[in-house]
C-alpha cells in the first residue's frame, strides 16, 4: 500500500504487484579462470588449517632417508622457495654427488620452519644444517611478525641444531629488486613487501648471532647485491628468486660455509 496526498487529506492507494518487484539484473557470466584461482586459494587455506607447518610435505621422503654412513658429511638445507627451487634441473642441480638434502618449502616463514625443524632436520641426523630464512617474514606471508620475533625463531632453530650436535650455518637474507617481471611480463617491485632496510637490519643481526654462538655466517647478500643495494639484474628474473646464474653464485659460497662448519668442533649434545 502507498500513501498519497489529496485536497481532503491523505489517500491510501493500492500498490500493484509490478511496482513491488525490484528490477531484475542479469548476472555476469562465470569467469572460469577466477573460479580456478579461488578454488586453489581455498584448498591452500584448508591445507594451512590442517597442517600449517606443512609437515606432510617431506614425511614420506624423510622416512626413506637412511641413517648416515660412518664418514658421511650429510648436510640439510632448511629454507623457503629459494631452497625449494634449487633442486630443479634448470638451476644446475642441487650439489650433484654430495650427500646434501633440500628441505625448503615455498612461501614459508620462520615460525613454520621452526615447527618442522625436528622432523625435517634433526631426525635426518646431518652434520651441518644451512638455514636460509626471513624474507617471507618481512613480507608478512603468514601474518604480521616483528624482526625480533623472526630473530627469535632463527635463534631457536640454531639452538635446536647445536643441542643435537649439528653444526649451524646461518645464511643472510638475499637482496631484492624492482628489476624483475612476472610470468606475463608485468614489472615487479619486490621492495614494496620486502624493504631493503629491513633486510639489512635482519642480516646485521644474523651475522652478529652467528659470530657470538660459534656458527658460520653464509653471506649471499654481499655477492649478489649491486651498487644500488638491490639484487643484481642478471641473477634473477623476478627480483626475488635466483635464476641459474644466481644459484651459480650461491653454490660455491654455500660449499665454503659448509667446509668451515665441518672444520669446527661439533657442538656438545
Amino acid at each position: 500500500m502507498a500513501l498519497a496526498a489529496s485536497a481532503s487529506g491523505v489517500m491510501v492507494q493500492p500498490q500493484t504487484h509490478a511496482q513491488a518487484q525490484p528490477e531484475a539484473h542479469e548476472k555476469p557470466p562465470c569467469d572460469c579462470a577466477e573460479l580456478t584461482e579461488a578454488k586453489a586459494r581455498l584448498e591452500g587455506q584448508a591445507k594451512r588449517l590442517n597442517d600449517w607447518p606443512d609437515l606432510a610435505r617431506y614425511r614420506e621422503a624423510n622416512a626413506k632417508v637412511a641413517a648416515p654412513a660412518k664418514d658421511e658429511q650429510r648436510v640439510v638445507f632448511m629454507g623457503d622457495s629459494i631452497t625449494d627451487l634449487w633442486v630443479q634441473p634448470q638451476f644446475g642441480g642441487f650439489f650433484p654427488g654430495k650427500p646434501y638434502i633440500g628441505r625448503g618449502i615455498s612461501g614459508q616463514t620462520t615460525p613454520q620452519m621452526f615447527l618442522r625443524f625436528r622432523a625435517d632436520v634433526i631426525a635426518l641426523r646431518p652434520k651441518v644444517v644451512v638455514i636460509l630464512a626471513g624474507t617471507n617474514d618481512i613480507a608478512g606471508n603468514t601474518g604480521p611478525i616483528t624482526l625480533e620475533e623472526t630473530e627469535g625463531n632463527l635463534a631457536s632453530m640454531a639452538e635446536l641444531g647445536r643441542a643435537n650436535g649439528i653444526r649451524v650455518v646461518l645464511a643472510s637474507v638475499m637482496p631484492v629488486s624492482n628489476y624483475g617481471h612476472d610470468r606475463n611480463g608485468n614489472p615487479l617491485d619486490v621492495r614494496i613487501k620486502r624493504p631493503p632496510e629491513k633486510i639489512l637490519e635482519l642480516n646485521t643481526w644474523i651475522r652478529k648471532h652467528a659470530a657470538e654462538n660459534g656458527e658460520v655466517y653464509l653471506d649471499y647478500f654481499s655477492a649478489m647485491v649491486d651498487d644500488q643495494g638491490l639484487l643484481k639484474k642478471d641473477l634473477s628474473e623476478d627480483g626475488l628468486h635466483p635464476n641459474a646464474a644466481g644459484y651459480a653464485v650461491m653454490a660455491p659460497l654455500a660449499e665454503k660455509a659448509i667446509q668451515l662448519a665441518l672444520a669446527a668442533t661439533p657442538p656438545k649434545r
